[in-house]
């Protein structure tokens, strides 16, 4: 059963977007901690920064989960959500637990009156493009996605 994560499961979490970082091959950058989960999704001080979903198997460990932060509003001021990752442990997976974890998240969005659901997928994880592609998502050829490396960027300038 999918359930919004809560503070308890801050340490599973930070683990599986661990493998997530290894799958994606970011592993050495990944610098999240449980603390920065914490502070960032459960802290009384402030609005959560992410909301997050978590799919636990029958003995209570974690097999997946899904984050996704929201752009309050664009040009039609209705808010976009944008997920950021949806992970299922390799030996979790075709259980349904990404189709529940992506309902979970269309779900959201829809109760908050979001126009667009964004995403990102590596080029050549053609898993998750059918995945994506067979829940109504596609490949959006208005955009491409930019990004500027402030830390590359302030090197530079120095």
């Amino acid at each position: 059963m999918i359930r919004l994560a809560v503070e308890q499961d801050v340490l599973q979490l930070v683990q599986l977007m661990r493998k997530l970082a290894v799958f994606e091959g970011y592993a050495q950058q990944f610098s999240i901690t449980a603390a920065d989960l914490q502070e960032r999704g459960f802290s009384t001080r402030h609005s959560p920064e992410f909301i997050a979903w978590v799919a636990p198997g029958i003995d209570g460990t974690l097999q997946g989960y899904a984050v996704v932060y929201i752009i309050p509003f664009t040009f039609d001021l209705r808010p976009t959500v944008v997920l950021k990752e949806l992970f299922v442990e390799e030996s979790a997976r075709g259980q349904r637990l990404g189709d529940e974890l992506f309902a979970a998240v269309v779900a959201h969005a829809r109760a908050i009156t979001a126009r667009l659901l964004r995403w990102q997928v590596l080029p050549n994880n053609e898993a998750a493009k059918r995945f994506y592609n067979q829940r109504g998502g596609q490949s959006d050829a208005a955009w491409e996605s930019w990004s500027l490396d402030l830390d590359k960027i302030n090197a530079i300038e120095k």
